[in-house]
């Protein structure tokens, strides 16, 4: 990922498996993006209620609370509702990807992802914000 003068682009990952999350975090964290992890859904909405991110990834199944709920409760408050959340998971049933839609999720990444896939989405979303700046 090119890195540019812009200030930092801030995701939230929010992912239960231990090699996943230091996946994602390697591919992503370069001067301009930077990754931080949450490892249950109690821990990512504290996350995501006390700072700002530019987009959050959330795994569906995590301990303690959901993803779909975690997206729900951070979709239906104003103050973080704007902010991109895409979940990230192996739940690929149509089922899944309706309950998640309907709770407010922006995207539906289904693993095993492609690393371009992410990277994509990343800077689409850098794009997007720096055009709106």
């Amino acid at each position: 990922m090119a890195g540019n003068a812009q200030a930092p682009f801030h995701i939230l990952l929010v992912e239960d498996e231990p090699v996943i999350r230091e996946l994602v975090r390697s591919m992503l964290s370069d001067g301009a993006v930077d990754v931080v992890c949450a490892a249950n859904g109690i821990e990512g909405l504290k996350l995501a209620r006390d700072r700002d991110f530019h987009l959050i990834l959330m795994d569906v199944v995590l301990p303690q609370l959901d993803g779909v709920s975690v997206c729900r409760i951070l979709k239906s408050d104003p103050a973080t509702a704007k902010v991109p959340l895409y979940m990230l998971t192996g739940k690929a049933k149509k089922a899944d990807v309706e309950s998640a839609t309907q709770a407010g999720a922006d995207g539906y990444i289904h693993k095993p992802f492609r690393g371009a896939e992410l990277m994509d989405l990343v800077e689409r979303l850098r794009a997007a914000r720096s055009a709106a700046d």
